[in-house]
This record gives C-alpha cells, structure tokens and sequence, in this order.
C-alpha cells in the first residue's frame, strides 16, 4: 500500500495581487493532481491550508473540485484536515472542505477524528492556535489510545513544532504521541523529513512559492509532495517534485557594475516560457534610489512579472547586516517576551500574542471568536466538566451534518 501526502496548496492566493500568481497556483496543483495518479496511490492526505482563505473564490474552489473529481475517477479517496488558513476560528465556523464531502472528500475534523482505509488507521485534527493548547494535547491524547489498537497508523495535523518551527509554534516534539507509523504534517513550507516514533515526520511544503523566505529551500528540495510506501516494516518516502509556472530570481548587484549584472539576468531569463520575478538587491548605491530603480524597470521591466528591488547606500551597512537574522525578534516576539516577565500562564501570553496576529489583520470576527472560545475552555477546565467540554468541541464542525450536505452543484446555485 502506498499513498501520496500534500499539504500548504493555498488555492486562491493572489501573491502581490496579481491574477497571474493566482493562476500559477492552480497550475501547480493541477500539476500534483495528474503526478498523484500516474503514481498510483491508494489514497491521498491533505495535511491543511487547501485554500488561502476560509472563504474561498468560485474559482479556487472549482480547481480545487476538478482535482477531487479527477482522483475520484482514478478511485483515489482524498482525506483532508484543514489548516489556519481554512478556518474562521468561531463556534460552529466549517471549513470550506466539508462542501465537497458529497464529493468523496473525506474530512478528519474535531467531530470525526478518524478512518480506516483497508488496516491503516489515519487520524488527525484540524489545526489549534497556540491559546487551545491543552485541548489540542487532550485530543491527541485521545486518538493516540485508538492508534495502540492497529498495527499501522497515520497522524495528520496542521501545527508548527518547536524542533522545526522556531519561536513561535503550538507544540513541542515531546508532545506528540510516539505510537505512529507515519506523521502527516502541514504548515511549514520547507520540505521536512525526520525521523520520529516509529516511523517517519514529514512537512511535504508548500506547493507553491508562498513567501521569497522559501526560495533556498525551492533550490534545495523543488516544490511537491511525497509518495509513502507503506508496506514494509517502516514507511519509504519519496520526493516528488513538480515544475513551477514561473521563476523566481534572485540577485545581488553591484551599483558600480550595474549594467553588466543587468545583463546577466537578461541572459538567464530571456528563454523564460513565463516572466520572472525579480528579486534584487543592489550594493554601494551613490545615486539617487529612484533613478537607480528606473534604470532597471527600463532594462528588465517587459522581460518581468514584477520587480522587487531593495537598496543598500554606499558606505551604509547593508539592512540585512544590522541584526542578527537568528536571534532577531519581530513584534510579536517581543510582545511574549515582555508578558512572560509579569505573568505566569503560559495559556494567557499565547492568546495576548494570537489576539496580535488578528488584530494586525484587522480580523475582529476572528479575534472576538478567540477570546470566546478560550474563555469557554477555561470555564470548562475550572468547573472540570468533561463531558460539556465534549459537546462545545463537537460545535466546531456541527453543521456538517446539517446545512452543509449539499452537492457543490447545489452550492454554486
């Protein structure tokens, strides 16, 4: 038995607002969809953020429905969870998958946790914020107990894990329990492959370039998913790589040699199938910046999607040098770092830092949801009420079984 694991796809996204990255995105999945079937899986797992948004474009959700019907006809089953990106935190909220359950979409979510395909057991939960903490590790606690009756097992989840993630995340490797054969991760765009159990963890990435941060890792392990043997003793992982649309270039000039770096790239990009984009740093600039920038629009501008330049002054350090990139803190970093000197709750902190990232956003639906939602769970945890703290979980997804079993034909009426 083997099967194909994808995760980050962010249907939708209009990177720099331009309709043609959004295009390039669906391309790619198209891409990964035909790759699956010539691989001739048995199922397919979609570790979260399927689409950019929980509200999803008629046109995100129609690529995303051929992709479904393509592997449906090939007798693929596909079994989703859905990421930060496919959910509006509130009670009762439903990601967008659940419309495509009509459709053969097998959703894992707070209210169904778990299938079998054939003796494989896959289980999994849509992804938790940092403030949900010890719902998140009471549920994985639970589903670890089912996993102990079946000789293989699959973890799916959408969460950043300190060993990989960096400052910020929503649990620690120790966390995770340690009876699965195979850890079916999303969220972080790099290619990740470890070791972990008794078998394998593995973030396939993004597949598509999400952020210009993704580029070293593009160059290192291409963009894709993985194909997982499952038959042996333990799981065999392959990379398969998929062809971007479009390049993204990136450059370091120097202001004093400026036209023949100009030249340079248009060698490398003139044979292009699709137009760049170029991102370029230029060094020991003595010239005004706004000249300097026209200079290169003019040369590079048709030959380009876009053009993102930085500048860096002659006899100035250069931005990227005047901070430690490894220990540098953003705002939100900071944030935690001052709450933890007055407050002891590590629940608390992590919700003032979540309530941050919405609000930058201007996500107040979503902000005002958080605060709900975590003070219902303290309320649970003081009054030690298990079984209310069962039922107000089921309510994350409980219109699965209502207004949502509709066909996506229905939908689009």
């Amino acid at each position: 038995m083997k099967f194909a694991h994808l995760a980050d796809t962010h249907l939708g996204y209009r990177q720099f607002g331009l309709i043609e990255r959004e295009k390039d995105f669906y391309e790619v999945f198209e891409k990964v969809i035909d790759k699956i079937i010539e691989e001739n899986v048995d199922f397919v797992i979609h570790s979260g953020d399927l689409f950019e948004t929980a509200r999803p474009s008629p046109n995100a959700l129609l690529v995303f429905q051929k992709g479904l019907l393509k592997l449906k006809g090939a007798g693929i089953p596909m079994y989703a969870i859905a990421g930060n990106h496919d959910m509006v935190m509130h009670k009762g909220a439903i990601p967008p998958q659940v419309i495509f359950k009509k459709l053969g979409l097998k959703v894992i979510s707070p209210i169904n946790t778990n299938y079998t395909h054939g003796d494989v057991f896959i289980a999994g939960l849509p992804y938790y914020p940092s403030s949900q903490s010890k719902v998140l590790k009471s549920k994985l606690a639970e589903i670890s107990k089912k996993a102990a009756n079946y000789d293989k097992a699959i973890l799916v989840l959408h969460q950043g894990i300190d060993k990989y993630f960096g400052y910020k995340y929503e649990l620690e490797i120790g966390e995770i329990p340690d009876n699965f054969d195979y850890y079916a991760l999303g969220h972080i765009h790099n290619y990740v492959n470890d070791s972990f159990g008794r078998g394998r963890l593995v973030y396939p990435g993004s597949g598509e370039i999400w952020k210009t941060n993704e580029l070293q890792d593009y160059n290192q392990n291409g963009k894709g998913f993985v194909v997982v043997d499952f038959d042996g003793q333990k799981p065999l992982v392959k990379r398969v790589k998929v062809d971007l649309p479009r390049e993204f270039i990136k450059r370091s000039l120097d202001y004093k040699n400026l036209e023949s770096g100009i030249a340079g790239i248009k060698e490398i990009i003139k044979n292009f199938d699709k137009k760049p984009i170029l991102d370029l740093t230029v060094n020991d600039v003595e010239n005004d910046t706004g000249v300097v920038y026209e200079i290169i629009k003019e040369e590079l501008g048709e030959l380009s999607l876009m053009i993102r330049p930085k500048f860096n002054m002659a006899g100035e350090l250069p931005v990227d040098d005047l901070r430690d990139k490894d220990n540098a803190l953003g705002p939100k970093e900071l944030l935690l770092e001052q709450l933890t000197k007055y407050y002891d709750s590590d629940d608390v902190n992590q919700l003032a830092v979540d309530l941050y990232d919405y609000l930058s956003k201007d996500k107040l639906e979503e902000s005002r949801a958080l605060v709900d939602q975590f003070f219902d769970d303290f309320y649970d945890t003081v009054k030690g009420d298990a079984e209310s703290s069962e039922v107000e979980d089921e309510n994350m997804f409980q219109d699965e079984s209502e207004d949502v079993q509709v066909t996506f034909k229905e939908v689009l009426k």
